[in-house]
């Protein structure tokens, strides 16, 4: 004896949702943003910030911060600050997030352009051997009826 257990039909609605080519892409370029992020983000704390630190000065960006509570109140460094428990404005944290938003930004701003070049270059090659037989056979059919 078996027993047929009926799926319910928003089952097979969500099965071809996700299965749509549009939303696996979305699913990829996620994954594949979350892997750049960690890669952008090692580029802006391990390479840009000290150059632009030492540039400037020595600054170390990550740890320009404001004490706000308990006023008055000196760190030398802001996991020092964290670890007391003080209120801190962190305007170091921000610019680097800054710097990471603006070099995923320039990243992302030449890969698109690099994709738009080549579909110009795909679409300026004009119709494959399959379109042109399409054609042909398209217009055969217009003049038959």
């Amino acid at each position: 004896m078996s027993v047929e257990i009926k799926k319910p039909g928003w089952v097979a609605e969500f099965q071809a949702f996700i299965m749509r080519g549009n939303v696996v892409d979305l699913a990829v370029g996620i994954i594949i943003g979350a892997a750049f992020t960690g890669i952008v983000g090692s580029l802006v704390k391990d390479i840009i910030t000290p150059v632009i630190g030492l540039l400037v000065g020595g600054i170390d960006f990550s740890n320009i911060f404001f004490v706000l509570k308990p006023f008055g109140t000196h760190f030398d460094t802001l996991a020092a600050a964290q670890k007391a428990g003080a209120v801190t404005i962190n305007l170091g944290v921000f610019l680097n997030a800054v710097f990471n938003f603006v070099i995923v930004a320039f990243a992302i701003f030449w890969v698109v352009k690099a994709l738009s070049r080549f579909q110009r270059a795909k679409a300026a090659a004009g119709p494959t051997a399959t379109e042109l037989l399409l054609t042909e056979i398209r217009d055969l059919l217009k003049t038959k009826t």
